[in-house]
């Protein structure tokens, strides 16, 4: 649990830096920026290398529940969507699994 954790703040810490370098501080950006930035991120990574920047950093791996490949593109989209609600990031089944890896059908595991 604690490696879920760790990878989402340094994704997040990531986003937040490059908001506040880039993001001008009129209309808001500085407000929705960090989360788009974040969405970015996290969603293109996992599609292209099957982990964000601080899941690649603490040493996990987002694959396909059914089988343990690497995860589509719509996976990762839905899987990083949800992520963002944060309520179906927090919330576990007997499995482990948050709401977002089972409706995307992924699961997080140790590289």
């Amino acid at each position: 649990m604690w490696r879920r954790v760790f990878a989402i703040s340094i994704d997040w810490a990531m986003s937040y830096a490059i908001a506040v370098a880039l993001l001008p501080r009129t209309n808001g950006m500085r407000q929705i920026g960090p989360m788009l930035i974040f969405f970015a991120e996290v969603a293109i990574l996992v599609t292209l290398q099957g982990a964000s920047a601080g899941q690649r950093i603490v040493k996990c791996k987002v694959v396909r529940f059914n089988d343990g490949g690497a995860p589509s593109p719509l996976q990762a989209l839905i899987r990083t969507f949800l992520l963002c609600l944060v309520v179906t990031a927090v919330t576990f089944d007997e499995n482990g699994r948050g709401i977002h890896e089972r409706l995307s059908g992924t699961v997080l595991t140790i590289a």
